[in-house]
């Protein structure tokens, strides 16, 4: 299913959006950095419609933090118990790290999750996307899990999160379709923690199961699609149809796409590639510090970005005011 054309007229799903299929012809544009920023802010000017493929490299532009000092400054506890070895170098690596029981695992990512989701606020330049493309039919795909674009003002129905977030659990073996709102549970653990540990009664079991439950987060096949997750697939799929159907009748649509490298490229960045190869008059900016590679073919439909993300946001703004 990686590799299906999408028909048009036909209803879109995110099984059907994705793309296995990587450009042949990746280069980084030789043209001036102006030119590029008068590029994209005249591509954002002119778009009726504005798809946002949201990846790690904006949470980063923004302000996250995940490794290095902010690590060792939130995380040092965990280090001196299992040592400073390659997992306990950043909240990404820590996660896989293989706790001894439930209650050190639940130490652990309760942790993470006041850290990287619940307290995180790093939201203003989610508000300067947002605040750039007010009055544009809009709609943002992404695989971050913090929820900063709901932080920053982005409603509900807006977004279409699909590998799940820091607010959620599920049971681990996925016995059932259902997630939970963890929050509550999370700041409960959080003032409980000891010695990197949660209380033997604080472990959550699955309600119907009683087995293990983890974080609701794709990591493996068990990964929970809720009543919610197909709620969000089917706005997401309504707004391409509306969307694509603007570009066949020559309307204007640029692709946004923020900070998406080739850790997940089936989900966002070889998708709008495809995308740009079946509707002509679909645009894209890319901006992704060191990996803002394009495809040469689409020649002037495509801006690549090779900066700091805030700053080019910044430059864009500038240039459409």
């Amino acid at each position: 299913m990686l590799f299906k054309k999408i028909i048009p007229g036909s209803k879109f799903t995110f099984e059907s959006f994705l793309s296995g299929v990587p450009a042949r012809d990746y280069v980084f544009q030789s043209i001036s950095y102006d030119e590029q920023i008068a590029q994209a802010a005249e591509m954002i000017k002119e778009a009726e419609y504005c798809l946002i493929g949201a990846g790690a490299g904006l949470s980063a532009a923004a302000g996250a933090q995940y490794g290095g000092k902010f690590f060792e400054d939130n995380f040092g506890d965990l280090q001196k118990k299992y040592g400073k070895g390659p997992y306990m170098q950043d909240m990404y690596s820590a996660g896989f790290y293989p706790y001894p029981d439930e209650e050190a695992y639940w130490g652990y990512w309760s942790k993470q999750a006041m850290k990287a989701g619940i307290e995180a606020d790093y939201t203003e330049l989610h508000k300067v996307v947002l605040d750039m493309l007010d009055g544009k039919q809009s709609f943002v795909l992404s695989t971050n899990a913090d929820g900063q674009f709901v932080k920053a003002g982005l409603s509900e129905d807006k977004i279409f999160c699909t590998q799940g977030d820091y607010f959620h659990i599920q049971c681990a073996r996925a016995c059932h379709q259902k997630t939970y709102d963890a929050v509550t549970l999370f700041r409960q653990m959080d003032q409980a923690r000891k010695d990197c540990r949660i209380p033997a009664d604080m472990v959550p079991k699955c309600p119907v199961c009683g087995g293990r439950m983890n974080m609701n987060l794709r990591c493996d096949q068990y990964f929970v699609e809720d009543e919610a997750w197909y709620q969000a697939e089917n706005r997401f799929g309504d707004f391409l149809q509306s969307m694509t159907e603007a570009a066949k009748d020559g309307r204007n649509v640029v692709l946004l796409e923020l900070g998406v490298g080739f850790n997940t490229p089936t989900i966002i960045r070889f998708p709008f590639e495809k995308l740009m190869r079946e509707y002509d008059n679909i645009n894209m900016i890319r901006l992704n510090l060191n990996e803002a590679v394009v495809p040469l073919s689409f020649g002037n439909r495509i801006v690549g970005i090779n900066e700091d993300m805030d700053k080019s946001i910044q430059a864009i703004v500038k240039k459409l005011n």
